[in-house]
């Protein structure tokens, strides 16, 4: 636990949302809250409750890659745990991360897998047949309990700094979305390896890590979209993003136009978001929309 730090991203998160998530976190963890503004409000009730807490406000939104980057750079630990704000460790989670340390020396990144949540895959392949059988496997029960895997989500990983070259580990040209398969897309390629692991469960709650809905809404519409043709672009050339992604492009834009003559303001601005990210990223603009 003495070698083991928690990096949490925060913006403008509640105070319940982050209570939560540092109440489930051992005592002995160090933990690094990065706030993604200027003024961390909940700082002095933080701090009278948690000793193993630090604080430090990035004093801009730099969104989750470079808010971790930031985080990362600071960390003096050989092992990084990467948390969402929204994520709340099970009660034998911080146990399990010491035996898999010990056991798995060879890991660069090890995925956390969801306590509740049996919709969304918590890891997978980048190639869609070995993916689709990977599912299927995992549905059925029939993965070890640490398999090796190409991706793994980014709401709460495990991570060996000591198998990066570099702290800034993440491409912070993304601002939301996509960032960790970026990542694992990286260290695939150098040959590192990446696992998922059922002796790390979370509960994720879900994009509960900000406030205002009809800000992380938009945000949510226009940065999926960009960072999707980015990615895309990044690691397979422009041509194949813009014939991967053509279809969304073209649905958004006719479902934008007809829900505006049909006056449903909301449906509007969700294809408008979805229509403006996935422009700005096919004409190289940067992702920085922030509502």
């Amino acid at each position: 636990m003495k070698n083991l730090t928690a990096i949490i991203v925060t913006y403008k998160t509640s105070e319940k949302i982050i209570l939560d998530c540092l109440k489930s976190i051992n005592s002995e963890v160090k933990i690094l809250i990065v706030e993604n503004s200027e003024k961390f409000e909940h700082k002095n009730l933080i701090l009278s409750q948690f000793r193993n807490v630090e604080i430090f406000c990035t004093g801009k939104n730099l969104g989750y890659g470079g808010g971790n980057n930031y985080g990362i750079e600071l960390v003096k630990t050989d092992y990084i745990l990467i948390l969402n704000p929204d994520v709340i460790c099970a009660n034998d989670f911080f146990s399990n991360i010491s035996e898999l340390i010990t056991k798995t020396e060879d890991f660069s990144i090890i995925g956390c897998q969801y306590l509740y949540d049996d919709v969304f895959m918590p890891a997978g392949f980048f190639d869609k047949k070995k993916n689709n059988q990977f599912v299927k496997d995992f549905r059925n029960n029939n993965v070890n309990s640490l398999a090796k895997v190409e991706w793994v989500t980014g709401c709460s990983m495990l991570l060996n700094i000591k198998k990066f070259n570099t702290k800034n580990i993440f491409d912070q040209n993304f601002f939301l979305y996509f960032e960790e398969f970026d990542l694992c897309k990286s260290l695939i390629k150098t040959n590192k390896n990446i696992y998922t692991s059922n002796k790390l469960k979370v509960h994720h709650l879900g994009f509960k890590s900000s406030g205002g809905k009809n800000e992380i809404e938009n945000l949510k519409d226009w940065h999926y979209m960009w960072s999707s043709f980015y990615f895309y672009k990044k690691n397979h050339g422009y041509i194949f993003a813009l014939i991967k992604l053509s279809g969304k492009f073209l649905r958004a834009l006719c479902k934008m136009i007809f829900y505006s003559i049909t006056f449903k303001k909301n449906l509007k601005n969700k294809y408008l978001y979805r229509f403006l990210g996935l422009l700005n990223s096919m004409i190289g603009r940067p992702s920085d929309f922030r509502g």
